[in-house]
């Protein structure tokens, strides 16, 4: 059998999870890996990690989370621009992005996405002012607000991924499984213990797309809740790892195996 497995939230500059990170291998040589996002901050350090992975499997396919558009004001590529440095150091070492023409694994249609958040998973009748201001008030402001708003207009940045992407996924015929770090729908948000942070966990704009393209199955990250499920009758799995104090309860009882089986076809 080969095996698509899946993996998100790897934060690598935690080296608590070197020991899981190293632990992510194939079963067979043939195995695909999909990593969506978060792998780390430091570009030399998300290509050393994704180097490794995609030294151990056949393919492996990459979408940025947001801490990989974190930057600092000395760093040499910021907002866009450090996507688009990361873009051409995946390709160099042969991992697909979400610039790539979309790969098929076993008759279905592996498509990696880049869709960001544009702070619509809000109160009614909120302005995203006023959403923003109120989580400020109750001490929750996630770092994307200093390390990714102050080099690039987020919205806008959603907002034209948006239009890219439906205009790549129409031209699709066929099963689709669809990769993003943020999920594709709000229902696993709510989910959180404080809700203000879904402000930064997506966009109201994916709802229809898994029924739209016609997903087997979606895969994403960014919440560190591992767990399957189903909106629409689709299933919305979450394959992160997280940070230590969030896996290592799990570990005698993980909710979903870590990496994810998502797929498995006869060689």
């Amino acid at each position: 059998m080969t095996t698509l497995w899946a993996v998100s939230d790897l934060h690598a500059a935690v080296k608590a999870n070197t020991p899981q990170i190293d632990a992510i291998e194939p079963k067979d040589p043939s195995d695909w890996l999909i990593v969506a996002g978060d792998v780390a901050e430091r570009h030399d350090l998300i290509v050393r990690t994704m180097a490794k992975l995609a030294q151990r499997f056949d393919t492996v396919i990459w979408v940025p989370g947001n801490h990989e558009l974190f930057s600092r004001s000395a760093d040499r590529h910021r907002g866009r621009d450090k996507y688009t440095a990361l873009v051409q150091s995946m390709r160099e070492m042969g991992v697909i992005t979400p610039e790539d023409p979309y790969p098929v694994f076993g008759g279905v249609t592996v498509c990696p996405l880049f869709t960001l958040y544009d702070y619509s998973f809000r109160g009614p009748g909120m302005s995203v002012e006023d959403a923003v201001e109120a989580a400020r008030k109750r001490n929750i402001m996630m770092t994307d607000e200093f390390a990714i708003a102050p080099f690039v207009d987020v919205r806008a940045w959603c907002w034209d991924r948006l239009a890219y992407t439906t205009k790549r996924l129409s031209r699709i015929s066929g099963p689709t499984i669809l990769i993003n770090h943020w999920p594709l729908v709000q229902e696993p948000t709510l989910k959180m213990r404080w809700s203000e942070i879904a402000l930064w966990c997506g966009t109201r704009h994916t709802r229809s797309w898994p029924q739209r393209y016609n997903a087997q199955a979606v895969v994403y990250g960014h919440l560190h809740m591992p767990g399957v499920m189903q909106v629409d009758g689709i299933k919305h799995i979450e394959v992160s790892l997280g940070y230590p104090r969030e896996w290592e309860p799990r570990l005698e009882r993980p909710p979903v195996p870590f990496p994810y089986p998502v797929m498995e076809v006869d060689q």
